[in-house]
């Protein structure tokens, strides 16, 4: 789960350091944009859901915490799993 933090701090706190408030809203909202796009790609029969193979053929970083996202051990993770994990990550 902490690469999962270091991941998305990466890719989402340098924008931030330099940009106007405005802007730093815009590229949160994209990258969002972006991972729901990367999800559906990877959400081969469209359930809305994606399986430990569907997460590792698609978005392996996440399949790496596929367990810490999947919390109910449900075999599936939603997009919406994966943003609260991220959110949570970046809050603490």
């Amino acid at each position: 789960m902490r690469y999962l933090y270091v991941t998305a701090c990466l890719m989402i706190v340098p924008t931030f350091a330099i940009a106007s408030p405005q802007e730093a809203d815009g590229r949160a909202q994209q990258a969002m944009a972006q991972l729901t796009q990367r999800f559906n790609q990877a959400d081969k029969d469209h359930d809305g859901k994606l399986t430990r193979d569907e997460a590792k053929a698609g978005m392996p970083r996440i399949a790496e915490h596929f367990d810490d996202i999947d919390s109910e051990h449900r075999g599936y993770i939603t997009l919406e799993q994966i943003q609260s994990a991220i959110r949570s990550r970046m809050g603490s």
